[in-house]
């Protein structure tokens, strides 16, 4: 009998928990009404040996489980029948992604590996993301004094540790895994949410972190300046500014923009690139630019001819063309998913890490992508020559 979505999931973890190919895994999508909003699981060596740490995260608490190798895919195929309708399993080998009816059946995709190497599997290594008791979260009015979250602010708390969740593992990746001194842009900083978390992740590596950000709206910037100074911020300031008007210093480490609209993450993005950033981070909001251009082949037209399909096709096309534009002129670039679509809509994040090689294949892909949809210009293209 063949096996069903489900089943052929759960092998696919069996078979990377004994590879030791496993990277992490999340389940999310609650069927029906309870507190349990995610599980997370991850690999730590204890004492007793070789454990699958879950961290079970309800509205208002997290709780953590240990569990041997053997017992977890029977653990988790468990919670996938009765609460959670998807499940993404990460590997060094390849990604997968699950969306199962309590049946068993439903859709399994899979994708090239987000993370080439396993992650630390130390049981007290220092947590790479923004704990709910930072002080800075406190004061721009995401928790509580408690380290709560605070009335409707618990998905903005989700977006800042998963956040700083993802610039971990990616400073890891980079060139800047070593650095003792970092110079970091927020651009179109906004309340500063991710601007703090950024310094506050960098101080806590033992780099000296100089993060700047930059924001358009004069009384945002006056705020998280107060606010900075207040905590003691050193090396962390807000200037005002646009992503098209600032002037980035001549050399950058890293350059962060999260939701600019439009082609204002195409300016990002090549603002990053002729400042030599190391890494560039960047979540995209809107796609208007390729969406007035796109002109299907023929074999797609009958598809694209219905409008909603057509701004999916041009968002997808908008961001696979900045990924090949980046690692055409010496990046390594990727994109994926930043948040579950549940916290927010705007949930596709772009990363690119240095690698100094320019790629005229990436070149000649760019090109030919272009082309073959009847795009004649996008913005980060032309900027980048």
């Amino acid at each position: 009998m063949s096996q069903n979505a489900r089943e052929r999931f759960l092998e696919k973890l069996r078979t990377s928990l004994a590879g030791e190919t496993f990277v992490k895994l999340t389940l999310s999508r609650r069927r029906n009404s309870g507190d349990l909003r995610n599980v997370y699981a991850r690999i730590v060596d204890l004492k007793a040996g070789r454990a699958v740490s879950l961290t079970l995260r309800y509205a208002r608490r997290d709780e953590t489980r240990n569990i041997t190798p053997d017992e977890t895919p029977a653990q988790i195929g468990s919670m996938l029948a009765d609460v959670f309708e998807e499940a993404h399993l990460f590997t060094t080998t390849g990604d997968w992604k699950l969306k199962a009816q309590p049946d068993g059946e439903g859709l399994l995709k899979a994708a090239r590996p987000t993370f080439t190497a396993a992650l630390s599997t130390a049981h007290d290594r220092p947590k790479e993301r923004a704990v709910a008791n930072a002080p800075f979260l406190t004061k721009l009015g995401v928790t509580n004094a408690d380290g709560t979250a605070r009335a409707g602010m618990s998905d903005k708390l989700r977006q800042v540790e998963r956040f700083v969740e993802i610039l971990g593992h990616l400073v890891v990746e980079s060139p800047l895994r070593d650095a003792k001194r970092v110079q970091v842009c927020d651009m179109g900083a906004g309340k500063g949410y991710l601007t703090f978390a950024t310094h506050d992740y960098f101080q806590k590596r033992g780099a000296t972190a100089e993060v700047t950000g930059v924001e358009q709206r004069e009384d945002l910037v006056a705020h998280t300046n107060e606010i900075a100074r207040e905590l003691n911020c050193d090396g962390l300031r807000f200037v005002r500014g646009t992503i098209g008007d600032y002037a980035l210093p001549e050399k950058l480490d890293a350059l962060i923009a999260l939701h600019a609209c439009d082609t204002a993450t195409d300016d990002a993005l090549a603002a990053g690139v002729r400042a030599g950033a190391e890494l560039i981070v960047v979540a995209p909001c809107c796609h208007k630019e390729v969406r007035a251009q796109l002109s299907p082949p023929p074999a797609l037209a009958g598809v694209l001819r219905h409008g909603i399909l057509a701004e999916r096709q041009a968002e997808l096309l908008t961001d696979g063309l900045r990924a090949l534009a980046l690692e055409s002129v010496g990046y390594e670039a990727k994109v994926f998913e930043f948040i579950s679509n549940d916290h927010t809509g705007k949930n596709v994040m772009i990363s690119a890490i240095k690698r100094g090689t320019p790629n005229p294949e990436k070149s000649q892909s760019l090109r030919a992508a272009m082309e073959h949809f009847g795009i004649t210009e996008q913005r980060l293209v032309k900027s980048l020559g």
